[in-house]
């Protein structure tokens, strides 16, 4: 016998006793009804108390739809105190989206719109985007690095005086 064969014999017998294991849980009879339980103690159910019917199962998405993003408070704060002059249209704080309406900045001539997108808790430049926008189209660029120093200026401004207090 040679060592080849030897260990196509190992592999196949393994192979054979894996195949045979798998319908053998389901043949065996238990006395615990497992829907008596609590979910802590229930196998089958998930944390969140959905019922588990197969292995892929662990694999799906079960997160909340109501989970909100954390955006910063100073950024969102500051960027309602630099854009004060714009009519604000649509506020959502739990995604971090201020839409504003045109408005002229105080000693200026051009009406500016802007839409501000906090993307995370961090104090931070990349925790920032914001689109400005004329009646003629988007916004210098330069102008627009300009309102975001002034809102992460702002922003650190309001965190120095909150931890003041």
């Amino acid at each position: 016998m040679t060592f080849a064969s030897v260990t196509r014999t190992a592999t196949a017998l393994a192979l054979v006793a894996i195949v045979s294991g798998c319908g053998w849980a389901s043949r065996i009879s238990t006395d615990v009804d497992t829907s008596q339980l609590p979910n802590e103690y229930n196998p089958a159910v998930d944390d969140d108390g959905n019922k588990r019917d197969t292995i892929w199962d662990l694999f799906t998405n079960f997160d909340d739809a109501n989970t909100t993003l954390e955006v910063n408070r100073y950024i969102w704060l500051a960027s309602i105190d630099i854009l004060n002059f714009l009519p604000v249209e649509r506020v959502d704080p739990f995604s971090g989206v201020i839409v504003t309406g045109y408005g002229t900045p105080p000693g200026g001539g051009r009406a500016y719109r802007a839409t501000v997108y906090v993307t995370d808790p961090a104090l931070d430049a990349r925790s920032l985007k914001v689109a400005l926008n004329t009646r003629s189209g988007p916004a210098d660029p330069d102008t627009v690095r300009a309102v975001e120093d002034a809102i992460l200026t702002r922003a650190r401004q309001l965190r120095i005086e909150h931890t003041r207090l």
